[in-house]
């Protein structure tokens, strides 16, 4: 009997424990916190809930995992800034999308922990000498 590795569990989860930090993020708002302070505290307790590991689950996740991931940091967004759509608010927050930010982790995972020669598991790699990532 092989171990199954399914994220739906581990996406509904991060999912609840992030959206529990909205609420928080809603009342420092409502204290009079500014939009720095608010990034601050979405980028300090609830960016790191929904990115904790991803390297070893951001390629195994459906495209309706990735949305309800994405619909959390969405809505921290319009929080913050109300009155703009995502794409403009992450522009303002100087952010990526959460998917973009699990693509960049997952590749510099592989970049420093697989490829870097000294790494335990490099000798895993099919042809070293076809692969080339650079730092």
């Amino acid at each position: 009997m092989g171990v199954e590795l399914r994220w739906a569990q581990h996406v509904k989860d991060i999912s609840s424990k992030a959206a529990s930090h909205l609420h928080f993020l809603k009342q420092l708002k409502q204290s009079g916190a500014g939009q720095n302070d608010l990034l601050c505290f979405y980028g300090a307790v609830t960016q790191p809930v929904l990115e904790y590991a991803c390297p070893a689950w951001h390629s195994s996740l459906t495209a309706a995992q990735s949305k309800v991931i994405e619909a959390i940091q969405r809505r921290a967004m319009q929080i913050i800034f109300a009155d703009n759509d995502y794409t403009v608010s992450l522009i303002r927050a100087r952010m990526d999308t959460l998917e973009s930010r699990r693509v960049e982790l997952m590749e510099r995972f592989y970049r420093r922990s697989v490829l870097h020669e000294a790494s335990c598991l490099h000798y895993l790699l099919l042809d070293k000498h076809k692969l080339s990532v650079t730092d």
